[in-house]
């Protein structure tokens, strides 16, 4: 970061000692750093010759002058501007990223500061007759259709934030998501769908969620940042941590809100 900020304080000194162009009315100019107007003539300084030198006023495009000069005046100004912006969030995020507790887990990022989410209890669930078969993994797998279920139509976390951003410590290398819940009758959220097959002497496990497309920046050792590249549509969602085919999501849900 000093060595980027020092090469944009060179090249700001580059342009700002660069030579202008002085045009004139045919088309052509004289490179200069300096001139000044008097009366019928200007002044100015030659930076190819060297030295001062003067041409008649009706000579010189002096709009046109004033205008270039202008314009890399204002691109100096925005790109100067741009570059504090950068220095400014990135020594947020460094903020953000020192004050992450050790403890696994997901964090939401609430202006500048950061709140633990609450873990969620899942269940498993058959559909066929609307059983629960265990509320934490592992559970029996009973080969047929089974979903993993949140208790409750909204999550304790309520956003506004329609692209909130997260941080993730992860309890080990598993896969991480944002996943968009879908509603039951029952007064509970679906996480995932479950498919179990009995296949010889194994059974499997194939898993269907709605995963939301998502930026992932790594920030340190299990350490990620996470947030939807689209806006989220108003409804119920939650950061999972699983590995596939396992049923052992550990979930961390919120609900973004209409307003």
């Amino acid at each position: 970061m000093f060595l980027r900020a020092a090469a944009f304080v060179l090249l700001a000194l580059a342009v700002a000692s660069a030579a202008d162009r002085l045009y004139l009315k045919d088309g052509s100019y004289q490179l200069t750093n300096q001139y000044e107007v008097k009366s019928d003539r200007v002044r100015y300084y030659s930076t190819e010759r060297g030295e001062w030198e003067e041409i008649p006023l009706e000579l010189v495009d002096l709009d046109r002058t004033k205008g270039e000069l202008k314009e890399r005046e204002t691109q100096l100004a925005t790109d100067a501007k741009a570059e504090a912006e950068e220095r400014a969030a990135e020594k947020l995020a460094r903020k953000q990223v020192a004050a992450i507790p050790t403890q696994a887990g997901a964090y939401y990022i609430r202006g500048e500061m950061t709140e633990a989410v609450k873990q969620a209890e899942s269940k498993v669930v058959s559909n066929k007759k609307r059983t629960v078969l265990r509320v934490l993994s592992p559970v029996p797998l009973i080969p047929g259709k089974a979903t993993i279920e949140l208790d409750g139509d909204h999550a304790p976390l309520r956003i506004a934030d329609a692209r909130p951003e997260f941080y993730f410590r992860l309890s080990d290398y598993e896969r991480f998501e944002i996943v968009k819940l879908t509603a039951t009758k029952k007064d509970s959220r679906v996480v995932e769908n479950l498919s179990i097959l009995q296949i010889k002497d194994e059974k499997m496990v194939d898993e269907m969620i709605q995963k939301i497309e998502t930026f992932k920046k790594q920030e340190a050792d299990l350490l990620y940042k996470i947030w939807p590249i689209k806006p989220l549509e108003p409804g119920e969602y939650a950061l999972i941590q699983y590995t596939e085919g396992k049923m052992n999501p550990q979930i961390w849900d919120f609900t973004v809100d209409a307003k």
